[in-house]
């Protein structure tokens, strides 16, 4: 990340400013709507309510959602979960706005003051105005307060929550609360709205401050105004640290700090998306339109926390947050069909024949097994939703149906917005401080009862490093689709209304977003098949009811759909057997769904638990020819293999090594010519600078650079690890043996020195002496960390590889400029594996060791 030069940069280095004006801007929005109204006694109704509502969404909701993707990639948990929130609450605020307008009819004569005065949205929505009386549905003041509820709650834990980091943001959160409280009051008393523009009047106040206080913040690179950087308790104050909270994240996944942690999110939405449909089937409101709008949007924002999940390299949160987004988004849309397009009565005879639900029990089966590891809320919470899944059967009678899925819906709801809370305590603590139960099975036991399939399966074929992130939802969706489109030859009209949410929204829509992680990953099989299918269901929805290079179960999904697709065809001439395509369909969804285990247990252990099948076509080509690799490689577990890679850097080559983070590109500063060859390799432009690796701080120290006493302190207690110190630029580097490279490392006046706390670097810069070293991708794509990543991508253009197998971080090491030390200040420029907040402390403490 930049550095915070000026105005402008201070809106990424602290997206807290974007996030805190689209909250004061949105509430100053309705605030003046309802003055205007006071004034002329005319209320806001028809164009004006549009106009609002679209600029909400444009504000509230697009703006705080940038500010919010903005706090993830800051390493910044409770604004990112809040931002994106509060970004889902006023789109969907905005979207209501929208509704109400386009319903209604400008009134024919003004009203006076004392009445408009109470006159606002919930008013209209409830109305209480009689001149809109006919052309406003009654059922939108019900749903508005849905809708509002558990995002007032959300908000109260948020309030909370963040004033265990500074005293600004929970008065703002702590203001929306109320707001959201009393505009809820306010659809039956009328004295609550005046209590709600008052507390709009006091979100605007606290938001101008504390974006102020950000902004100078960010522009001075030091807090000016008072409110952030101390909080009003200390997080630690509100429990004890459990003892096995080191085991309890069951995976024994590498920890990312480059991305904020996305449970809290995905817990978020998993309480609002239920609490609105316990309503919904418990008769609240009688159709499901405008919770439609707020079920979507909340799902949109799981789909982000999936997606963050994905960035952090978590195949079971992101697979799970996917799945649980796919499962609201095609109830909600079933039910949009039931209540406003068939009717109940035609419903009941098209449910008994839909299967999909089957599939989606069977899914949250499978996330109970892959959770046995984790902790017991995790556990717990996929155990509901199995439950959930369960209530949701089409065969179910929709008299009962509707109570069990209201009771499930509600159980459901009460369980995620405690994981709310406990995830998102726990991630700012960055320790188990609200009690999530220890994990039920270790990893070791259930990796040995998974074990026992090994032998239904060649040993060869349980040989490699696992699945890909998206693999599992790719099965998943898949799946959903294939076992919701069988029907019968002379399906009833209702089941093929009822069909279309079921096949277009996770065959095609979902699937379009799986397709697209695979396109950013650079996945074996790339965005072509998913893209393949997308085209496929999409095309299938419209028209009924309107891969050789993977793997073997891959082949033969790949295979059975081009049945489907034949099947398809035949159907357009009037000469489909329909007994094939269930066949085809239920075989499909049978692949699918052990596609779904196999893939996320692979991903999350990373090794081949279930196997998936070898390469056909490439393991073909292995036995005509001897396996070959576009460049010479070596094995870091030898010193034959350092000696190789040393002599392949000695001779001008460039070379993908190992680092205690991700792997880099490494070229001898003996050979500047190297070094511009690193430039061709990745791409990378030219004013960015290379940064010089060695072995040790006493290296450093025998070049006897003039630094100052607090530097080298700072560096003693940074080194070696996952840092990077960019230090004063001088003639010292000749005497390191930087030599001919002096001027095609660091700029003129500065210089970054990484010393990387791993065994196998320190020895190969004892071999060779500096190296001048940069993350081994193209780029602007994803770091490198594992040995093949390298070789496949860049090993046409590299002289060797240096083997050690996945790297122990899957982000780059944390910048920090030290060119200002000596006045007391570093600044962080790139927030890698070491968190900025830890960065900070340790220099705290390493300034009041020299007093």
């Amino acid at each position: 990340m930049a550095p915070a030069s000026g105005f402008p940069a201070s809106f990424y280095s602290e997206p807290g400013v974007l996030g805190f004006l689209a909250n004061g801007i949105s509430a100053f929005l309705v605030l003046l709507q309802n003055f205007q109204g006071a004034r002329t006694g005319i209320p806001a109704v028809g164009v004006e309510n549009i106009l609002a509502g679209v600029h909400l969404i444009l504000i509230g909701g697009v703006c705080q959602l940038i500010a919010g993707l903005l706090s993830f990639r800051k390493y910044d948990h409770l604004s990112g979960t809040a931002f994106i929130g509060y970004a889902a609450l006023w789109g969907s605020y905005g979207a209501t706005r929208i509704f109400l307008g386009a319903n209604q009819h400008n009134p024919s004569t003004p009203m006076n003051t004392s009445t408009m005065i109470n006159i606002t949205l919930e008013n209209l929505l409830s109305n209480s105005v009689s001149v809109n009386e006919t052309s406003i549905p009654k059922y939108l003041s019900e749903s508005a307060i849905a809708g509002l509820v558990p995002y007032t709650l959300l908000s109260l834990l948020l309030a909370f929550c963040s004033a265990t980091v500074n005293y600004i943001m929970p008065f703002v959160f702590g203001a929306i609360t109320l707001t959201l409280v009393f505009e809820a009051v306010g659809l039956v008393t009328k004295w609550a709205l005046v209590v709600s523009g008052v507390l709009e009047l006091l979100i605007l106040l606290f938001a101008i401050y504390g974006s102020a206080a950000l902004l100078i913040k960010g522009v001075a690179q030091r807090y000016v105004l008072k409110g952030f950087g101390n909080p009003l308790f200390n997080v630690l104050l509100l429990g004890t640290t459990n003892a096995s909270s080191s085991q309890n994240l069951g995976q024994d996944k590498k920890k990312n700090t480059k991305y904020a942690e996305p449970m809290a999110l995905g817990f978020f939405c998993d309480t609002v998306s239920p609490f609105i449909f316990a309503f919904y089937v418990f008769g609240y409101f009688p159709l499901i339109t405008v919770s439609a709008m707020w079920i979507s949007i909340n799902s949109a924002a799981q789909l982000l926390s999936s997606y963050y999940a994905y960035l952090r390299q978590d195949c079971y949160h992101a697979t799970k947050f996917g799945l649980h987004c796919t499962f609201w988004l095609v109830k909600t849309w079933e039910e949009y069909v039931v209540s406003v397009v068939i009717g109940l009565s035609e419903a009941t005879t098209g449910r008994q024949a839909m299967l999909g639900d089957w599939f989606f029990l069977a899914a949250a089966l499978v996330l109970c097994i892959t959770s046995l590891n984790m902790d017991i809320l995790e556990l717990i919470h996929n155990a509901l939703f199995f439950l959930l899944t369960i209530s949701t059967i089409s065969q179910i009678p929709l008299d009962r149906y509707y109570v069990f899925f209201g009771v499930a819906c509600s159980f459901f709801t009460a369980l995620s917005l405690y994981g709310t809370f406990a995830r998102l305590i726990n991630t700012i603590a960055e320790k188990s401080l609200i009690p999530v139960g220890p994990q039920p099975v270790s990893n070791k036991r259930l990796q040995s009862g998974l074990g026992c399939l090994k032998k239904l399966f060649p040993q060869e074929q349980l040989q490699g490093r696992g699945s890909q992130i998206p693999d599992a939802l790719f099965y998943l969706t898949n799946g959903v689709a294939a076992l919701s489109a069988i029907h019968s030859i002379r399906p009833h009209q209702s089941f093929l209304d009822l069909t279309v949410p079921w096949v277009l929204i996770p065959g095609a829509i979902i699937q379009g977003y799986v397709s697209r992680l695979q396109v950013q990953g650079g996945q074996r099989f790339g965005s072509v098949i998913p893209s393949f299918y997308v085209a496929i269901w999409a095309t299938w929805t419209w028209f009924r009811f309107a891969a050789a290079y993977g793997n073997l179960v891959l082949l033969t999904l790949t295979t059975i759909m081009e049945v489907i697709v034949v099947c398809f065809l035949l159907s357009t001439l009037d000469r489909l057997p329909y007994q094939l395509e269930i066949a085809m369909l239920s075989l499909f969804v049978i692949i699918c769904l052990y596609g779904t285990l196999a893939s996320l247990l692979n991903c999350i252990f990373s090794k081949k638990l279930l196997p998936l099948g070898p390469a056909l076509i490439k393991n073909n080509k292995k036995k005509e020819a001897a396996p070959t690799t576009p460049c010479p490689v070596a094995s870091s577990r030898g010193t034959s293999g350092l000696l190789q890679i040393a002599k392949l850097l000695e001779n001008s080559g460039v070379c993908g090594i190992p680092t205690d983070t991700v792997y880099a590109l490494a070229a001898s500063c003996k050979n500047p010519s190297a070094i511009e060859k690193i430039y061709n390799i990745k791409d990378r432009p030219a004013e960015k600078p290379i940064c010089i690796c060695i072995s040790s701080v006493e290296q450093l120290v025998a070049a006897k650079p003039p630094f100052s006493p607090l530097l080298w302190e700072f560096m003693r207690n940074v080194y070696p690890g996952g840092i990077s110190c960019i230090v004063p630029k001088g003639d010292w580097l000749f005497k390191l043996g930087v030599g001919p490279a002096y001027d095609r490392v660091g700029t003129k006046e500065s210089i970054m020195i990484r010393v990387p706390d791993h065994t196998v670097t320190a020895h190969l810069c004892d071999i060779t002496g500096p190296l001048a070293i940069t993350s081994a991708n193209p780029s602007g794509e994803p770091d490198s960390t594992h040995h093949d990543m390298v070789i496949d991508r860049l090993g046409h253009k590299i002289q060797g590889v240096l083997c050690d197998g996945e790297s122990n971080e899957v982000v780059a090491s944390t910048v920090v400029n030290c060119l200002k030390i000596n006045e007391g200040t570093i600044t962080i420029l790139r927030e890698g594996c070491i968190p900025a907040a830890k960065v900070h402390q340790i220099f705290e403490r390493v300034k009041k060791s020299m007093l």
